[in-house]
């Protein structure tokens, strides 16, 4: 008891609340801005822990990722540019609702559900630490290999499309990621020669690419649609509460995905959002409504990919092994500060981890009125005349690109990554399949190339060990189970006839 109350103390001083408050802001802003992700807006906060206590340096990396992770949304509702890789997932639904005037519906669930999965994370990190680290560090690259393999498999339950056009889109995505020297050989590949593409092609250009500057081409040869009605935004959080009821398992599926995903090293929030908004899909009872404005989708990435940025704390805080990139920071920050992540860091200061849950609430409570008062500032763009939004989305990805890594390269990967989303979406190839296949693929190759070196080229070990098996059967069932379902419509229908 005297250490929860030692943590309150330590929370309610000054300097860690206006460092919350300040973060908390700062995370909006970035989040919301295309390119510029949630793992950019906590490396940028890195100088600036150096000048605070230790609580207040680490409730500013917690503040500004929550934010961030949420307010990338924002953009996908309203312009459809998801501001970052974790809103990519289920950018055309939200941006749908808002084409049919609910932007506030859409804004308003990833807000809520956000808030929601965090405070679930949190309570995850708080009462299953021990346990989920445990399950965390029985994984090997045999399972990391199915579970990013049976991510990929999401492309074709996303897609509104044709399950082909989604898996060549998918296929693609992959040949992205093989280009440059980042491989397990270390070999080039596919760089033609030019010295820019050694380092590969960074996800974010390409992701700003495909769905910022196809956006601007395709509003550019297309007529202006009528505006929505002139009007201000009505309650952000009218009608939460019934979808809080309506889809409770949806909610507590994607917290659950996000909770397990999370404590898994390397997965972190995008795989989260991904997988639950293909599982969304697959178990709806209302199916053909994915795509056309549907906040089913919306309730179970939202609260999933927040729930995932709690979680992944767990390996973090006990054993010192990043849960995504955004704790990899995190780790380098505890360790600046003194909390040496371990064990003994929730005996010999266990105030400073009640201090921390105790942060992650409160940002996730935060979230919801500071998140009003982003949306209600974002919603102005609605009302902007097309001549003056577009070259400020060109010139906003332009300057997210450079900012990666200072590398002029990265704006000419945005143009013709957009060329290239224009392009498939023109013919029916959905760029979302092609984005997850960049985001995914180092990730399947890495693996399957360190468990072949592990099991000396022999493939038996996929399936023998127990974790693994479990994972491949489900992955082998995503694979064949659109071929089952079609065997079987055709049956029926020759029975029937």
């Amino acid at each position: 008891m005297d250490e929860i109350l030692e943590a309150f103390r330590l929370v309610t001083a000054t300097d860690v609340l206006v460092a919350i408050l300040a973060a908390s802001v700062y995370g909006l802003v970035v989040g919301a801005l295309p390119g510029l992700t949630a793992t950019m807006a906590t490396a940028l906060l890195v100088p600036v822990t150096f000048y605070l206590s230790p609580i207040a340096a680490v409730a500013t990396i917690i503040a500004a990722s929550a934010m961030a992770i949420f307010s990338g949304d924002i953009p996908g509702a309203l312009l459809r540019i998801p501001g970052t890789p974790a809103s990519a997932a289920y950018t055309d639904e939200a941006y749908a609702l808002t084409r049919k005037g609910q932007a506030e519906l859409a804004l308003g669930t990833g807000l809520w559900f956000s808030a929601i999965g965090g405070i679930v994370g949190t309570l995850s990190l708080m009462l299953m630490a021990p346990a989920l680290a445990e399950m965390a560090l029985s994984f090997s690259s045999f399972e990391y290999f199915w579970l990013s393999f049976l991510g990929l498999m999401c492309a074709t339950l996303v897609a509104r499309s044709s399950p082909v056009k989604a898996i060549a889109a998918m296929l693609l995505g992959l040949l992205v990621a093989c280009v440059g020297m980042e491989n397990p050989a270390g070999t080039p590949r596919f760089t033609f020669g030019i010295t820019d593409l050694l380092g590969g092609i960074e996800p974010i250009p390409a992701l700003v690419g495909v769905f910022a500057i196809s956006e601007v081409m395709r509003a550019m040869v297309t007529p202006e649609p009528p505006k929505l009605p002139r009007r201000r935004f009505g309650s952000i959080l009218k009608g939460q509460w019934a979808l809080t009821k309506r889809y409770q398992v949806p909610m507590w599926r994607g917290n659950l995905v996000g909770i397990i995903i999370g404590v898994l090293p390397g997965a972190g929030a995008d795989m989260a959002a991904w997988v639950s908004y293909a599982l969304s899909k697959r178990f709806s009872k209302e199916k053909e409504k994915f795509g056309t404005g549907h906040p089913e989708g919306l309730v179970e990435a939202g609260a999933s990919n927040n729930a995932s940025l709690a979680s992944g704390w767990v390996p973090a805080l006990l054993f010192g092994i990043p849960g995504d990139t955004i704790t990899a920071i995190a780790i380098g920050v505890l360790y600046m500060k003194g909390l040496n992540p371990g064990p003994t860091l929730f005996t010999e200061r266990a105030s400073s981890m009640y201090a921390l849950y105790i942060i992650f609430i409160l940002a996730n409570i935060m979230m919801i009125p500071l998140g009003i008062a982003m949306i209600r500032l974002a919603a102005l763009v609605l009302h902007a005349p097309r001549a003056a939004v577009l070259p400020v989305i060109v010139l906003l990805a332009a300057v997210g690109a450079f900012a990666i890594g200072n590398n002029l390269f990265a704006v000419v990967i945005v143009a013709a990554f957009g060329v290239l989303g224009f392009v498939m979406e023109r013919n029916g190839y959905p760029v979302a399949a092609m984005v997850l296949g960049i985001i995914m693929g180092s990730m399947v190759e890495t693996n399957f190339i360190t468990s072949l070196i592990k099991s000396d080229n022999s493939l038996l070990p996929f399936f023998e060990r127990p974790v693994s098996a479990v994972l491949a059967a489900i992955t082998a069932g995503a694979l064949f189970w659109p071929v089952a379902a079609w065997a079987l419509r055709r049956g029926r229908a020759a029975a029937a006839a």
